[in-house]
């Protein structure tokens, strides 16, 4: 089953995609479907396919009238933590030999990042029950810094750079007795600042705290191990760029469960309402490939078995002084 969310009528619905151009309207918006879901004890999908009515809508036509939504958001954005963990991904075959190669050097040769991804290819999927290596994370903003699918994303003035960063997303409800309810996952746009990252490690979080993009499906059901991908830059019509990319838990260091368990360990990430959307990683990025993107360019992201593409065109903010302090 996949979801999109959409504004019909001037409010927000789930909707089944029941195929490339067609979806059924829920008589609800994804977050208080899975609201019910969990206050009535039954599964998300039933409660989804009890809750649909018979409208259908051009799923084309929602995308050029810009109605196409997050496939997850709470009602208050503030409820809605955005976050990720990097060094996940083995990559392809080619850069998994070479990391694996570095692997072997000596301890006090290894850069922190090739060190916390060894700790992963050793002790990142534990056996069923156990605690694995703890993965790099991070924060990305709460629900305000989610753009949707199609929309501009938005590079700050401040920034050095605006990179694309396709990775696999999931979509989480915390319920009423603190406990993380996965949904189901999400093509992302994590979107990041490698400029500023790359000349001091210690730089990562400010490369971050910025907008990134999901959707505009969400995928529920049992996730493949092996997921393909293709990452692409179109500017003025053409492609400037394009890689396939791997995902999946058998392209990565660490397990899902392992992932998730460093995420959710913290009392503060489980507060009951709250929504999460957790980015998994990758090892695709144009950035790494020369590529400056500029303002007009549109990232395409595709994982074939998650529907339609993620797309969304680059913008740059102009100066803003709302970070000048003044006295009270």
């Amino acid at each position: 089953m996949r979801l999109i969310q959409c504004l019909h009528e001037d409010r927000l619905h789930a909707a089944l995609v029941e195929d490339e151009t067609t979806v059924r309207l829920a008589d609800a918006d994804t977050y208080h479907l899975a609201c019910d879901a969990m206050a009535s004890g039954r599964s998300f999908v039933d409660v989804v396919e009890a809750r649909l009515t018979d409208t259908r809508l051009d799923y084309a036509e929602l995308i050029e009238a810009g109605r196409l939504m997050p496939p997850l958001t709470h009602p208050d954005p503030a409820h809605c933590l955005v976050t990720g963990t990097g060094l996940t991904h083995l990559g392809s075959a080619d850069t998994r030999s070479a990391m694996h190669a570095k692997a072997q050097a000596d301890e006090e040769d290894l850069t922190d990042s090739m060190r916390m991804f060894k700790l992963g290819v050793e002790n990142g999927k534990p056996a069923t029950g156990e605690v694995g290596a703890q993965p790099e994370w991070f924060y990305k903003g709460d629900g305000d810094c989610v753009v949707a699918p199609e929309a501009p994303l938005p590079s700050p003035a401040f920034a050095q750079d605006g990179g694309e960063e396709p990775e696999l997303a999931g979509l989480y409800l915390i319920d009423d007795q603190g406990r993380p309810r996965r949904l189901g996952f999400a093509v992302g746009n994590e979107f990041s600042d490698h400029v500023t990252e790359r000349f001091n490690y210690l730089w990562l979080a400010h490369s971050k705290l910025r907008a990134c993009s999901f959707g505009p499906e969400l995928f529920i059901g049992t996730l493949p191990g092996h997921l393909e991908g293709v990452s692409r830059i179109t500017r003025d019509g053409e492609t400037l760029w394009q890689k396939p990319f791997l995902t999946g838990e058998d392209n990565m260091a660490h397990s899902l469960a392992n992932l998730e368990h460093h995420h959710f360990k913290y009392p503060g990430f489980r507060r009951p309402g709250d929504v999460h959307v957790h980015f998994f990683g990758t090892a695709t990025l144009s950035f790494a490939d020369g590529i400056q993107p500029r303002e007009g360019d549109r990232f395409e992201i595709e994982i074939p078995a998650f529907g339609r593409p993620l797309r969304n065109p680059l913008t740059r903010e102009t100066a803003d002084d709302g970070a000048t302090v003044s006295p009270l």
